[in-house]
């Protein structure tokens, strides 16, 4: 297909949870992969792994752990308030597109699983100073900052390739269940899985927040009117 610009993709790549039932070609998932690989990663470290699903029997056993996360999240969002920047019509179409996929993860031709190895310091741990070992307890919460950014390449390089996907979490409510399908060793967790396809719908316009709502100036508050 036609290559699309950068920008275009961005503005256009939503989540899409419907897909054909056509198989996506090795070569376009190498793309994809490869789109991958570009993205940064902490101290370069590149300690990314990346799993594709395409057996049937392999895609169901990840659907039926990802549908037992969807009853969860189904429970959490049992008295959830709809955002005030949605429409009553919109949160309504993205709740059933979000019960469509927990019923239907396995129904993806390809099934992609975003890991990051965990990689040993070597040598004996440094005596820190106790302010900088408790500044360090941030740690797990920024460990997805060397994987997540090549999931945005991955996004953005299946909407230049004409496939779908969205990004999804739940199946880590059951996080040894899925390592265990997957042969995952110890040392590898999971960060993302990512349904991927051409799509039974249509790509964007996406409709985002403006940006003088969540951009600030120099201080919180101070919105940005550049």
């Amino acid at each position: 297909m036609a290559e699309i610009g950068l920008f275009e993709a961005i503005y256009s790549a939503r989540s899409l949870r419907r897909f054909k039932s056509d198989p996506v070609p090795d070569d376009v998932i190498t793309k994809v992969l490869d789109a991958a690989i570009r993205a940064p990663s902490g101290s370069n470290q590149q300690s990314w792994e990346f799993v594709i699903v395409k057996d049937a029997a392999q895609r169901k056993k990840i659907g039926d752990v990802y549908r037992k996360g969807g009853g969860i999240l189904m429970e959490l969002y049992a008295n959830r308030v709809k955002p005030a920047h949605m429409s009553e019509d919109a949160y309504r179409k993205l709740m059933a597109s979000a019960t469509y996929l927990i019923d239907h993860m396995a129904d993806a031709p390809v099934l992609l699983l975003a890991c990051l190895k965990q990689t040993a310091p070597t040598g004996a741990p440094p005596k820190l100073p106790p302010e900088i070992a408790a500044a360090m307890k941030s740690l797990a919460r920024t460990s997805g900052s060397s994987i997540y950014p090549a999931v945005q390449n991955i996004i953005l390089a299946c909407r230049g390739l004409g496939l779908g996907t969205v990004l999804t979490t739940i199946h880590t409510f059951f996080e040894d269940e899925v390592k265990q399908i997957l042969g995952l060793p110890p040392e590898v967790q999971t960060y993302a899985l990512m349904p991927i396809g051409y799509p039974d719908g249509k790509f964007g316009p996406i409709k985002r927040r403006p940006v003088s709502e969540v951009a600030y100036l120099d201080k919180y508050g101070n919105h940005w009117n550049g």
